[in-house]
């Protein structure tokens, strides 16, 4: 069991160091994140519980701020993004521009 603790606090530290990392100096309050990776390296898992909870009230105090940056979510698929569509269809018109887009293709008898 206390195996099992030491490596929960090591998945913990590595987890926390990568997100200071790849976090903006706005989420890291401005400070230095060379300060935040050796307080979570030195003190583990009280680093990485200031850590995060540093990162938790960051997230909570931008996310209903309306000049808060949005993340733009772009179409997780090609048929959902309606510029891909536009796009596509324009290729078909070029490449047979006297097929319309909305007649049905003729049947052979």
């Amino acid at each position: 069991m206390r195996n099992l603790a030491v490596l929960l606090i090591i998945g913990l530290t590595v987890y926390c160091v990568f997100d200071v990392i790849r976090s903006t100096a706005e989420e890291r309050l401005g400070v230095h994140p060379a300060f935040w990776v050796l307080l979570i390296l030195f003190v583990p898992l009280l680093g990485s519980l200031a850590w995060l909870a540093v990162r938790w009230s960051r997230r909570t105090a931008t996310a209903g701020h309306p000049g808060a940056p949005r993340q733009s979510r772009r179409p997780t698929a090609p048929d959902d993004d309606p510029e891909f569509l536009w796009r596509l269809d324009e290729d078909r018109r070029r490449t047979d521009p006297g097929a319309s887009g909305d007649a049905p293709p003729p049947s052979t008898p």
